[in-house]
């Protein structure tokens, strides 16, 4: 399979493109060609340009796109709106299914590209703004122990009740480091979700028919808000 991966669900924005092995039992995927923003959270301006510059690529090596897999959150709410309206206009455009995956598994998958040899639990921590985060445990294997969900993190119980090591990474880690940082619980720097680290997770699902096939599937699609948008309070007179 050729797999087109978006992510816009942090300020990180990233795009590529995947070819997987597509064999039963195989789990293997090659970057043909990537792009990544970690600073700017300007993902309306970079995301065109980047799918644009990948769509080349695709076309210029004779290659044929089988589907769109998308970070789908939880994260931030302007960002995961603008890559799903983008996933859901290319799906529409070029007839292939949409690929959702949870970002904290896309955040997983990142954790263990750069650090292939870690085998205790992930725990992937979004930032949901002050001391909360967007959560859920995974084993070694990037399977769910726990459902996702947002937790105020007061405690490393506050987050998990499971007695063996963990691993925390993710833009929400850095805050929580002084509070659950021990012996056996591991702080993993500079971790971001990455649309270079999707493609076996978006083969896993496909094989899984977790994909969105037909175009009705498509158009009802909405992101993985986890909690609903709260507007803040306008301060320009006349707005309030």
């Amino acid at each position: 399979m050729v797999i087109l991966a978006i992510d816009t669900s942090t300020k990180v924005c990233s795009a590529a493109v995947i070819a997987t092995s597509g064999q039963t039992g195989a789990n293997t995927s090659e970057v043909i060609a990537s792009r990544i923003d970690r600073e700017s959270g300007n993902h309306a301006k970079l995301l065109p340009v980047f799918i644009d510059e990948l769509l080349t690529i695709i076309r210029q090596k004779g290659l044929k796109l089988d589907a769109v897999t998308l970070s789908e959150g939880p994260g931030s709410y302007t960002g995961l709106r603008i890559g799903t309206s983008t996933a859901k206009g290319l799906c529409y455009g070029l007839d292939v299914p949409l690929i959702p995956i949870p970002t904290t598994e896309v955040l997983c998958a990142a954790v263990k590209k750069s650090h292939s040899s870690l085998a205790s639990n992930l725990l992937p921590l979004i930032d949901a703004r002050r001391m909360e985060v967007y959560t859920a445990l995974y084993d070694a294997q990037i399977q769910p122990l726990t459902e996702i969900r947002a937790v105020v993190v007061e405690s490393r119980d506050s987050l998990t009740s499971n007695s063996e090591a963990v691993y925390f990474f993710g833009d929400g880690a850095e805050k929580c480091r002084e509070i659950l940082e021990s012996e056996t619980w591991q702080f993993v720097p500079d971790i971001v979700p990455n649309a270079a680290c999707m493609g076996e997770l978006a083969e896993a699902k496909w094989k899984a028919e977790k994909a969105l096939k037909t175009p009705n599937e498509v158009a009802y699609y909405e992101p993985f808000y986890l909690k609903e948008f709260m507007a803040a309070k306008s301060h320009i007179k006349g707005l309030e």
